[in-house]
C-alpha cells in the first residue's frame, strides 16, 4: 500500500490555488480566442479582447484573475490502496490558508451563514472525495466566485419532459441570470440521480476542460446553440457569445424523477489539477 504524507498534500494545494487564481486554463483561453474571432458585434468583440488581456496580465504579473478569488472546491480522486499519513481535510485547508496568504488573495469565506463572520483565511474548503481503484491521488482545486455560483438552479422535472425539457430548463436558467454571472459562460449541467446528486454532477461537469469531450457532445452542442441564440453576450452587453461551452454529466435516476441542475462558470472559470 502506497503512503503519502499530509504535508505533501498541503504543499500541492498551496501551489494549486495560486496557479488556479492567476493562470486561466488553456482550454478557456482558446475558447475566448475562438469567440473573439467569430464575434460579429463590435462591443462584444472588444469585451472579449479585454478578457484576454486581463488573463495575460494576471499570469505575467502573478496577480488574481478576478477580485473574487472564490470559495475553493476541491475534488479528490483517491485510490483505495492509498494511505494518507495525517488528515486530508486539515492538509487541504492548510494549503488553502498558505496559498491565499502568499498570493494576497481575498478571504471570501464566512464561518457561519447567519452570523457572517469572515474566517480570515478563505477556509474551510468544500471537499468532494471520490474513491477509485489503485493507489493514485489526484486533486483539482476550483475557486468558485459567488457571482456565478449564486445563479445556479435545480429543478425536479417531470420524466416526460425529456431532452427538450432539459434544454429549455438550462436555457431559461441562463436567461434568468443575464449578465450577473459574467458571461461568456461555461455551463455545467447535471442530469439524474436525485435532489443532491444533480448539483454535484453539474459542478463535476463544470470542472471538466472544454476540450475534453464526453459521451453527450451532441446534447451539449444543442444546449450551447440555444444559449448563444439568446444574444445576452459578453458581460450581458449583447453579442453572439453568451457561453463558451456546455459540459453535461448524467447518472441513473428513479422512474418518476428527472432532476436537473445548472451550475454556471464565469469567463474566468479557474481550475488546477495536481497528481501526487
Amino acid at each position: 500500500m502506497r503512503t503519502i504524507m499530509a504535508r505533501d498534500i498541503t504543499r500541492a494545494v498551496k501551489m494549486a490555488v495560486i496557479k488556479a487564481n492567476t493562470v486561466l486554463p488553456p482550454d478557456i483561453i482558446e475558447a475566448i480566442k475562438g469567440a473573439y474571432e467569430r464575434e460579429s458585434v463590435a462591443l462584444a468583440r472588444r469585451v472579449l479582447g479585454i478578457m484576454l488581456e486581463n488573463a495575460e496580465l494576471a499570469q505575467s504579473e502573478e496577480m488574481a484573475l478576478c477580485q473574487d478569488t472564490g470559495m475553493v472546491v476541491v475534488h479528490v480522486g483517491m485510490g483505495q490502496d492509498l494511505h494518507i499519513k495525517g488528515s486530508l481535510e486539515q492538509a487541504v485547508n492548510q494549503g488553502i490558508r498558505e496559498g491565499y496568504r502568499e498570493g494576497h488573495f481575498r478571504a471570501s469565506v464566512v464561518g457561519d451563514p447567519i452570523r457572517r463572520e469572515n474566517t480570515g483565511d478563505n477556509t474551510p474548503a468544500i471537499i468532494h472525495l471520490e474513491l477509485v481503484q489503485g493507489s493514485s491521488f489526484t486533486l483539482t482545486v476550483f475557486p468558485k466566485g459567488a457571482g456565478s455560483e449564486n445563479m445556479g438552479l435545480v429543478g425536479m422535472l417531470k420524466p416526460g419532459a425529456g431532452q427538450q425539457g432539459v434544454i429549455d430548463f438550462v436555457v431559461e436558467a441562463v436567461k434568468k441570470a443575464g449578465g450577473k454571472p459574467c458571461p461568456p459562460l461555461v455551463v455545467g449541467v447535471g442530469v439524474g440521480g436525485n435532489l443532491e446528486t444533480a448539483p454535484i454532477l453539474a459542478k463535476k461537469a463544470l470542472m471538466r476542460p472544454l476540450d475534453n469531450s464526453g459521451p453527450n457532445q451532441e446534447f451539449e452542442n444543442a444546449i450551447l446553440q440555444r444559449i448563444n441564440e439568446t444574444g445576452i453576450g459578453p458581460q450581458g452587453l449583447g453579442g453572439d457569445t453568451t457561453a463558451l461551452g456546455v459540459n453535461l454529466e448524467v447518472y441513473a435516476t428513479h422512474i418518476a424523477s428527472l432532476p436537473v441542475a445548472v451550475n454556471l462558470g464565469c469567463h474566468s472559470t479557474r481550475r488546477y489539477t495536481v497528481e501526487l
